[in-house]
């Protein structure tokens, strides 16, 4: 495995994540929080698959040659890229089968296969199977008038090898099953369906949609299933200098953003060789681009898991943090005229910064707030503030980072929010990416204003805060 002394940045980050899966093995570490280092990894993977390996395509796919940091041409990163990522996949299903599965099940939470259920479980399943999961699933067969479907970005799927004619009397070789993202990937086994009082047991969709896919295509014999996922380029491309409205603009190109091309494919290793060249083939893909890997196609779902079970003694203790004495003596206004503050989070709370936005917005005496926002959480103080305060006739001018990636969405939602209480809202600095925590408070005291700041790193989340 490359080291860090490789200056591309890319593999870079493919160095960074081997550290990140590193925790997952590490012995020391409670159990559900392997496991949740392992979906970290996977979902950091994904990220670089989406925006860093669909980047690289477009250039070799443009015929750009401009060498990279360490002096490597598109393609030639894209090759190592690839032996290395492979590597890292491998690593990752080794350490689910060898390691964080069989622990788990040391402490009573066991990944269940299909093959060791009882009959009452199997009977159990058919009956969720039919009420829960198959009424939202469209079966395709594959034929002239019926093409490929068009596949969402990193969607759970699964290609039906079928055998017969269907109800029209047509020959049709492949179904293809597409599993809605409301479904859930991670399915809780009743411990009375298993007459255990104990311990938690869970299902994968995947094998329950496995095992009933013949339910999908009456008259036909579906021989065989198998699922795949494709990862596709995610990266937003916005002319900012032709947008006439920059939150349009991104808007708009949200929904190309589940299918932008393919970059990925994985597909578990039962599936035939014929079967992957078939899909490989409709993606355009090559072979360095298909990831065979021993488990579900999706590790970062296996979270659910960790939403699921309760047992603290399998995470790390829950860590309070520190709020100053001063901040819970006296007013922060009057702490500021004084002296500076310095906050270490996630050592030191959070909630101090939420709560001198909250006086803020409370003040009589407050004129304006202004302040940058990066990324925030759905149930944000900050913004809950913020529309306090514009509501209340305070001048509040907020820099709203639209191109925080994968949070674009979400950051629209705010902006609208505050505009619509009375904020004045730009989008960030053309060319640029705001991504600090930066915010000015204007105070009347007296005969004079005074102005309050707050500076940091990272953004206005209190999950991140907390992490």
């Amino acid at each position: 495995m490359p080291s860090t002394s490789f200056f591309n940045r890319e593999l870079s980050l493919l160095e960074f994540n081997r550290r990140v899966l590193a925790q997952a093995t590490d012995t020391t570490i409670p159990p559900l929080e392997r496991l949740f280092f392992l979906t970290i990894s996977s979902r950091n993977l994904d990220e670089f698959f989406e925006v860093r390996v669909a980047a690289l395509k477009q250039q070799v796919a443009l015929g750009l040659s401009n060498p990279q940091m360490d002096g490597s041409a598109p393609h030639e990163t894209l090759t190592r890229i690839s032996t290395i990522a492979h590597e890292l996949v491998v690593a990752q299903y080794r350490c689910l089968n060898e390691q964080i599965l069989p622990l788990l099940a040391n402490h009573n939470i066991h990944l269940r296969q299909i093959e060791t259920l009882p009959p009452n479980a199997l009977a159990w399943m058919k009956r969720y199977f039919l009420s829960e999961i198959l009424p939202v699933l469209t079966p395709l067969g594959l034929d002239l008038a019926r093409p490929f479907p068009q596949i969402l970005n990193k969607s759970l799927n699964f290609i039906v090898d079928l055998v017969g004619t269907d109800a029209f009397e047509r020959t049709v070789q492949y179904g293809i099953v597409q599993a809605p993202r409301a479904l859930p990937r991670v399915i809780q086994i009743p411990n009375k369906i298993l007459s255990s009082s104990d311990g938690s047991n869970f299902i994968l969709l995947a094998s329950l949609i496995e095992t009933h896919i013949s339910e999908l295509f009456p008259g036909m014999h579906a021989s065989k299933c198998y699922q795949f996922r494709v990862t596709r380029n995610s990266d937003l491309w916005i002319d900012e200098d032709a947008a006439s409205d920059l939150l349009d603009a991104v808007a708009g190109e949200l929904p190309r953003r589940n299918y932008g091309s393919a970059v990925r494919l994985e597909v578990n290793r039962a599936t035939p060789k014929a079967t992957t060249e078939f899909l490989a083939k409709h993606f355009n893909l090559r072979d360095e681009d298909l990831y065979i890997v021993d488990g579900p196609v999706n590790l970062g779902r296996l979270s659910q898991i960790n939403d699921i079970v309760e047992d603290v003694s399998l995470r790390f203790p829950t860590f309070l943090p520190d709020i100053p004495t001063i901040l819970q003596e006296k007013n922060p206004f009057d702490i500021l005229q004084e002296q500076d503050i310095l906050l270490h989070h996630p050592y030191q709370s959070f909630t101090p910064i939420e709560e001198f936005l909250h006086s803020a917005a409370r003040d009589p005496d407050v004129l304006a707030i202004k302040i940058t926002l990066y990324r925030t959480s759905s149930d944000s103080e900050i913004v809950t503030a913020l529309v306090a305060a514009a509501r209340s006739g305070k001048d509040v001018s907020v820099v709203v980072e639209l191109r925080a990636r994968f949070d674009e969405k979400a950051n629209i939602g705010v902006a609208t929010t505050l505009q619509e209480a009375g904020a004045n809202v730009v989008y960030g600095v053309v060319g640029f990416k705001t991504h600090a925590k930066m915010m000015l408070i204007v105070r009347r005291e007296g005969r004079r204003l005074r102005k309050y700041a707050h500076l940091g790193t990272g953004n206005y989340h209190s999950g991140t805060a907390r992490a």
